[in-house]
């Protein structure tokens, strides 16, 4: 009778309690705000993107209408990279004045006027100093905005929206190609300036977009604005309890240069850096280095100019291979999103990274 009793009990238990019993818990809930905060700081990164990889069809017209030699074309094409190194070191310092919205609107108001002022150049310098506002915006993005969807995401997403950057980025290159090839039938002195032109559009979008967002928690807690940053964790964070954990983290994260002193996260660094902190620092500037020197600006830059070097004698059939080229890119950059994050949002990329870490021992 004693183990009938038992049994009642444990029965009556379970079902006051269905969690115990083995049916299927439902799945978090996700937090959509924060994608779309998301979407919004990596619209600036394709305007960045459409700007940059623009002048790999537009050289083609620009080099006939203007007649410029080919090493004006060369320093022209690949003058924004030098001009980019400033705007990308004070990238940090302008999202801690201006705030993280503030410099992405910056980046926006840049990225407008030098395709507004490319499309109205008449000769060489005009062009250069286009390209050297565009670099200004182009900098500043690639600084911040990783940096403020990193800052406004919930742990749940952090790693789906932060490998969103180079899909973003290459969204841009793709549409920069579609529009040498959308307006290659026109004028040649017409041409290469619409193609820059209808650049200077989507900022006045982007921008509004930006404002409508919050600001970062981040930055907010730097300003010991605490009770707006909660709130803005409270919207981006997948339930009030995490919002309050963030917060404490994000306190603490903002406590310990100043316990550290002046320079502290510099010293750490480079001066006398940890062996994990080296270990750390030879993967991420040895993956940033080896993926520049495998010649993806090249790609980028000059695939008209090597189709014509192949053989390909007109302009239109040049820049639907290069359409085609950015299709392929741009396909393959979403395979490997997909392939490290198709089963769980954190759980891919993490692995990934391990992994390459592991490898670089």
């Amino acid at each position: 009778m004693a183990h009938d009793g038992v049994l009642v009990a444990d029965a009556t238990a379970a079902a006051l309690h269905p969690l115990s019993t083995d049916l299927p818990r439902a799945p978090p809930r996700r937090n959509m705000f924060a994608l779309v905060c998301a979407m919004l700081a990596y619209l600036t990164t394709t305007l960045m993107g459409y700007n940059l990889a623009l002048m790999s069809g537009a050289q083609l017209f620009i080099r006939e209408d203007l007649g410029l030699t080919d090493v004006e074309i060369e320093v022209l094409a690949g003058s924004v990279n030098l001009f980019m190194l400033l705007p990308i070191v004070g990238g940090g310092w302008a999202a801690n004045r201006l705030g993280r919205r503030g410099t992405l609107l910056l980046a926006n108001a840049s990225l407008m006027a030098g395709a507004i002022v490319m499309s109205l150049g008449g000769n060489y310098a005009a062009l250069m100093a286009a390209r050297l506002i565009t670099s200004v915006g182009a900098g500043f993005c690639r600084v911040v905005a990783p940096v403020y969807v990193a800052e406004i995401s919930p742990a749940s997403t952090r790693g789906v929206l932060s490998s969103l950057l180079d899909m973003s980025l290459n969204v841009g290159f793709l549409l920069s190609y579609v529009s040498n090839y959308a307006f290659a039938g026109l004028p040649v002195h017409l041409g290469w300036r619409v193609m820059y032109a209808v650049g200077a559009i989507p900022p006045v979008f982007i921008a509004a977009g930006v404002l409508a967002v919050p600001e970062s928690p981040r930055w907010l807690a730097m300003r010991g604005r605490h009770d707006d940053a909660r709130a803005v964790l409270v919207r981006t964070s997948d339930t009030t309890a995490e919002a309050d954990l963030r917060l404490e983290e994000i306190k603490q994260a903002v406590d310990a240069p100043q316990s550290a002193g002046a320079g502290g996260m510099w010293k750490e660094l480079f001066g006398r850096p940890s062996t994990n902190v080296r270990r750390i620092l030879t993967c991420v500037v040895g993956l940033q280095f080896f993926q520049q020197v495998s010649g993806v600006e090249t790609v980028v830059l000059y695939s008209p100019l090597v189709f014509k070097k192949a053989g390909m004698s007109s302009n239109t059939a040049v820049l639907g291979a290069t359409v085609a080229v950015g299709v392929v890119k741009t396909f393959f950059v979403a395979v490997a999103i997909l392939y490290y994050l198709n089963k769980t949002e954190v759980k891919g990329a993490t692995t990934f990274v391990l992994k390459t870490y592991k490898f670089s021992r």
